[in-house]
């Protein structure tokens, strides 16, 4: 697809990578409905859109709540006149070892249900969210082509201190072929991208002896930057016959 001819959703759009997208997407003449739970962020970015050639709405978006991914695909639907893209890179982190003992104490301590629900509700079932309200309005209205970029991540391959994360992450990779199966008779393909380590506020607070150790098994010699991400997120967009697959976007290992 064209990206001047997108009518996209962008969950997660209020900084970091999702705010690169909507104002790289709007800087090429689409029109953007980015929803995040940090309304100052959204605010910041409807701001830096102005004069770009396509529009960017905003509104506040919590994908963990089901009733609010149904009224933010009507409300995206309504202002762009129109739905025929998602981008789901709504996520968050809530790292910690599944089990561990203190080596001090010998304290065993445990993964709470907390830590691991709330990772899921955000990274995979807001993703599933989103995907099911985008496409019914889609079918609804007999708009094809349509596209979904989901934003996986390396992680989905196994991280250590990440079980929740990783879990999502490929739950959402898998979903990928899922979902590209099942929306092939509507014309809606399906791709996704799974960064490395990015430049982005969810990463900035990282501990700094983690963060080189990181970057030491990098390739490319350093961690990703939003830019790097969009280009990826571009390729899936316009190219028409890539479908259910995932890249890797990682300067060629790492994590």
């Amino acid at each position: 697809m064209k990206l001047e001819d997108l009518m996209i959703i962008v969950t997660g759009g209020a900084q970091g990578m999702g705010a690169h997208f909507a104002l790289q997407l709007a800087a090429a003449g689409a029109q953007v409905a980015a929803g995040d739970v940090n309304e100052a962020g959204l605010a910041q970015v409807a701001e830096q859109a102005k004069g770009l050639k396509g529009k960017v709405f905003v509104r506040k978006l919590n994908v963990a709540d089901e009733a609010d991914c149904e009224s933010f695909v009507a409300f995206a639907h309504k202002e762009m006149g129109g739905l025929n893209g998602l981008i789901n890179n709504a996520g968050i982190l809530r790292d910690g070892l599944l089990v561990k003992k203190d080596r001090e104490t010998g304290a065993i301590k445990k993964m709470s249900r907390e830590q691991w629900q709330a990772v899921i509700d955000v990274n995979l079932s807001g993703a599933t969210f989103m995907t099911r309200e985008t496409v019914a309005k889609m079918v609804e209205t007999g708009t094809r082509p349509g596209v979904i970029v989901n934003m996986s991540s390396i992680a989905r391959h196994g991280n250590r201190g990440q079980s929740n994360y990783a879990a999502a992450k490929a739950g959402l990779a898998a979903n990928t072929v899922t979902w590209a199966r099942e929306f092939a008779s509507f014309g809606i393909r399906v791709g996704a991208i799974a960064p490395g380590m990015v430049e982005t506020p969810m990463t900035a607070g990282m501990n700094q002896k983690a963060r080189d150790a990181i970057v030491a098994t990098i390739p490319v010699g350093r961690i990703g930057t939003t830019e790097d991400l969009w280009v990826a997120v571009k390729f899936v967009l316009e190219c028409d016959y890539f479908n259910a697959r995932t890249i890797d976007v990682d300067g060629g290992g790492g994590l």
